[in-house]
């Protein structure tokens, strides 16, 4: 007698992401169901996404990372869930090496996946993400995403996990204005975490941990082999850390305002 083949479910979250998604859907199209929640894209993406054959689309309005992707995940019909992002490719050998996992009895209800940066079309080899990883592939009733984190987003695990060897593909950097929005956008939702877990201002971090990030990307995890790649990288991600205290003092200094407004 055959063994009953394991569905899954493919998970993605979507803002103006025309020039990635259609590469994340064509190699996410062997799940068997492909959903993505769109937060009102305004550069055609919701249209595309709309009317493709293999696609579920639902418009969502984005507060942060961890309560969309806690919405998607509710969507999913089947227990294991593919969560990737638009920007992320599932390679011939990634999908194989997935449905194999799924399809095999394994003990592991989540699995851990490393990624291969590319800028534009060029691997990154270096720049501090040699040993990135994130959950990808898990079981829907075992997880729960960590409302502790507002971006880059924590999931809780009950149970076993594992590592698949095949990376997934991370094409990061369209070109500079599009991946400067993007680190300046994660700084200040950082600061918005920062703010609500009372972390206070401090203008020493300001100054000295975006320095120290990009010393420790560019220099300490060889970025600088990455050549100009590298430093465009690190720079914009130093950027980002500049940006996240730099909210967090408008932050604090609006609500001390608040507060003395409101004072009898």
């Amino acid at each position: 007698m055959s063994k009953t083949k394991e569905k899954i479910s493919a998970l993605i979250i979507t803002y103006n992401e025309m020039g990635y998604i259609q590469k994340c859907i064509d190699s996410v199209s062997f799940a068997d169901e492909i959903i993505v929640v769109d937060s009102f894209s305004t550069d055609g993406t919701y249209e595309y996404l709309s009317a493709h054959p293999k696609v579920k689309v639902i418009q969502h309005p984005f507060t942060n990372f961890t309560l969309q992707k806690s919405y998607t995940l509710k969507q999913a019909t089947h227990d294991w869930v593919l969560f990737v992002d638009a920007d992320e490719v599932v390679s011939d050998a990634l999908k194989d090496e997935i449905l194999a996992t799924i399809n095999n009895n394994t003990d592991c209800v989540a699995y851990w996946f490393y990624r291969k940066f590319m800028f534009q079309n060029e691997p990154l080899n270096f720049s501090g993400w040699q040993t990135d990883k994130n959950y990808r592939l898990f079981r829907k009733s075992k997880v729960s995403f960590s409302d502790k984190k507002i971006v880059h987003e924590t999931l809780n695990v009950n149970g076993k996990s594992g590592i698949l060897k095949e990376k997934l593909t991370h094409y990061c950097y369209k070109n500079y204005e599009d991946y400067k929005a993007k680190m300046l956008s994660y700084g200040r939702l950082k600061a918005k975490e920062d703010f609500y877990r009372e972390s206070p201002y401090n203008v020493l971090y300001m100054i000295f941990k975006p320095a120290w990030k990009f010393f420790n990307h560019y220099i300490l995890r060889l970025g600088i082999l990455d050549g100009k790649k590298g430093l465009t990288i690190c720079y914009l991600n130093a950027l980002g850390d500049l940006e996240r205290y730099r909210e967090l003092k408008k932050l604090e200094k609006k609500n001390e305002l608040t507060y003395y407004l409101v004072m009898p």
